[in-house]
């Protein structure tokens, strides 16, 4: 089963940048590295693991691992044995959340919106190639990790990430379709770039966006943009459902106009 609660950045590191910028600090930048080591981990990671994934050598990557546990953002795993992210990471989760104005205005919205749907609200927002979940307002049917935010999904296939795409010039969507990956995460999930930017096409005249079975078997997800500006998209709302409950047609005429106004209120408030 391919992990589909985590999609990496496009952007490899600037090497060149880093090396040409005055004011670049590469320390920090190699401690960012080491605690980006986690991303895909399973579990417990030993220093050899955190070197190897953050690209340095052991002797680097042993001073930033005891540098960060010192501070908290990195602990040791059960019984003294690996590392694992530290808890005070979640301080800076929460500054990113309560300062960002996107995720300030939308949450009363979302909540109402919750209530009246009564399935699945998500916010995410724009990173590249990736939405990353800001708020997770959950139905009766969720896992694990459908409830923890920071998990972050490709823009290609998922409801809200073409609901983004469709408020970009097609020229930029053309280029994120060219740089990003196109793993078929079910059988259903379109891969060929013209069938997506046809569809990326629908979304832009209809207003939403509409996903079924494409990342998630089982899943219909309906997306809406929320843009600051044309052509500047920040993220969208998603609401998802279960086609053993709904049909297509029926999601759709029910979900969409609401959907449609709650993202038009945020976008009015920022």
């Amino acid at each position: 089963m391919r992990e589909v609660f985590r999609a990496d950045p496009i952007s490899p590191p600037n090497n060149q940048a880093e090396e040409g910028d005055p004011l670049f600090v590469r320390a920090a930048a190699r401690a960012m590295h080491v605690l980006s080591a986690f991303n895909h981990a399973s579990g417990p990671l030993s220093l050899s693991e955190i070197a190897s994934r953050a690209g340095m050598d052991r002797s680097a990557a042993q001073r930033i691992t005891h540098t960060l546990m010192v501070l908290g953002y990195l602990r040791r795993g059960p019984n003294d044995r690996g590392y694992l992210p530290g808890v005070r990471l979640l301080d800076r989760t929460l500054d990113v959340l309560r300062l960002d104005p996107v995720v300030q205005k939308a949450t009363p919205v979302l909540l109402e919106l919750r209530k009246t749907v009564r399935e699945r609200v998500d916010l995410s927002l724009f990173d590249e190639a990736r939405l990353i979940y800001a708020l997770r307002m959950q139905s009766k049917r969720e896992t694990f990790f459908a409830t923890l935010v920071g998990h972050s999904v490709p823009l290609f296939c998922t409801a809200g990430g073409r609901a983004v795409l469709s408020a970009l010039p097609d020229a930029r969507v053309a280029q994120i379709l060219e740089q990003a990956p196109l793993t078929a995460y079910t059988g259903q999930t379109l891969t060929d770039g013209d069938a997506i930017m046809a569809r990326v096409a629908d979304a832009r005249a209809d207003g939403f966006a509409v996903v079924t079975d494409e990342f998630i078997q089982g899943e219909i997800a309906i997306g809406v943009a929320i843009a600051r500006a044309p052509g500047e998209p920040l993220g969208a709302i998603h609401v998802a459902g279960s086609l053993a409950e709904w049909s297509r047609e029926t999601f759709v005429a029910k979900i969409a106009p609401l959907a449609i106004e709650a993202a038009n209120a945020i976008t009015e408030s920022l």
